[in-house]
């Protein structure tokens, strides 16, 4: 029978291990070339792994969860599948009772009775236990009753934590939740998290979304509110450069980006993922819009490439959506800051005539590295963002 090692691919340049998702074959199935067999997670993306071989699956030497590097084996596949010696030892299975079987190197199958007193043989009978699951202290590994009263009693403690166990469930991380943690648990080491909270005065985006939703629609496209705010970040960025940054500290410098490349971190069933919409300040609001929709629905159904999730200069949480006040974003390290922008609300604001009137108002909540920026430029950002979305003008002056 020929062989043959499928090992982990090297999937993109800078990825040297992945995380086993879904094993897509069992043992034993036939599979033809560039057949999905293993799903691999790298860097939060879920890729499915061809076969380069046809023939069946021997063996599956991993599991799911486990973490490979590039060129390790995980399937042996092979021309045939001889089934023979399996098929004898079933046969065998469901003819004998409380007896051990074995295999020897010809193939031949051996049935060992365990060594026990007619009195025990009859006391396990009684219990239903199999004689062959336990292990024999006495003369020549002979099984006594002590042997099996102990095993007894250490399946009724076995039994008892079980019983516990019901009352608590055990979740692994691993998946997409164990890289959020692994990403989250770096950029808390590493970047001094510092928070500045601002109101934004959204009364005139309201009002111009309201008037583009009909043009949006004819194109079929979903026009939200958070398309206008990615154009205002990219527009404040420029005046605040150090905000659209990186920082590298092994070489310890901060690296400018002259592009605006905005995350938007996206909920989905596997966890948060923050895919990336480039050159924002280049784009129209509707292209931001249609490109913003396109790109969250391929992460929610793990249908992103790496390529997406990658260059980002900036990020934005939105979770005015679910509600609460505002919040503490964890920056997505390396960059430097991230904003959160929550509920736009009704509520009601004192005017430059001291006169009360109902206004549409957002908080926003800018979580920044304090070793590249301070709170007074943190401030500054934020009246440069606050000023352009309480003056949208400016969109009607690029191509909508």
């Amino acid at each position: 029978m020929a062989l043959k090692e499928f090992k982990m691919p090297e999937i993109a340049e800078s990825v040297h291990e992945g995380e086993i998702g879904k094993i897509l074959v069992k043992e034993g199935d036939y599979v033809k070339r560039e057949q999905p067999l293993i799903e691999v997670l790298t860097d939060k993306v879920n890729t499915e792994l061809p076969s380069p071989y046809e023939g069946y699956v021997i063996k599956i030497l991993v599991k799911e969860g486990d973490v490979v590097s590039v060129g390790t084996p995980l399937i042996i596949i092979g021309d045939s599948l001889d089934e023979k010696i399996e098929d004898k030892i079933e046969n065998v299975k469901k003819e004998i009772i409380q007896e051990r079987i074995t295999i020897d190197d010809k193939g031949e199958i051996k049935v060992e009775r365990p060594l026990a007193a007619p009195a025990v043989r009859k006391l396990a009978r009684e219990l239903g236990l199999d004689l062959s699951l336990i292990k024999g202290t006495g003369p020549r590994g002979r099984i006594t009753k002590e042997d099996v009263l102990n095993y007894v009693n250490r399946i009724k403690e076995e039994v008892k934590i079980e019983r516990k166990e019901t009352l608590e469930e055990v979740i692994p991380i691993k998946g997409i939740r164990r890289k959020i943690a692994e990403h989250l648990r770096l950029s808390k080491d590493r970047a001094v998290h510092t928070l500045h909270v601002d109101e934004i005065d959204m009364t005139e985006i309201v009002k111009l979304r309201e008037r583009l939703k009909k043009f949006a629609d004819e194109q079929n496209v979903k026009l939200t509110y958070l398309p206008f705010i990615m154009k205002a970040v990219a527009t404040a960025l420029k005046k605040h450069p150090y905000f659209n940054a990186i920082v590298d500290d092994e070489k310890g410098e901060i690296i400018l980006k002259k592009y605006y490349n905005i995350g938007v971190a996206v909920d989905t069933p596997d966890g948060l993922i923050v895919p990336v919409i480039k050159d924002v300040d280049k784009k129209s609001i509707i292209q931001i819009a249609k490109e913003l929709e396109d790109i969250s629905n391929r992460a929610r159904e793990g249908k992103l490439n790496l390529e997406e999730l990658q260059d980002g200069t900036f990020s934005i949480t939105n979770v005015g959506s679910i509600g609460g006040v505002f919040a503490f974003p964890v920056i997505d390290y390396p960059r430097v800051a991230i904003l959160g922008t929550h509920k736009i609300k009704k509520a009601p604001v004192v005017n430059d005539k001291d006169e009360i009137v109902i206004r549409y108002m957002m908080f926003v909540s800018l979580s920044f590295d304090h070793r590249v920026v301070d709170g007074a430029e943190a401030a500054r950002f934020t009246r440069t963002l606050s000023r352009i979305l309480e003056n949208p003008d400016i969109f009607i002056l690029e191509v909508i």
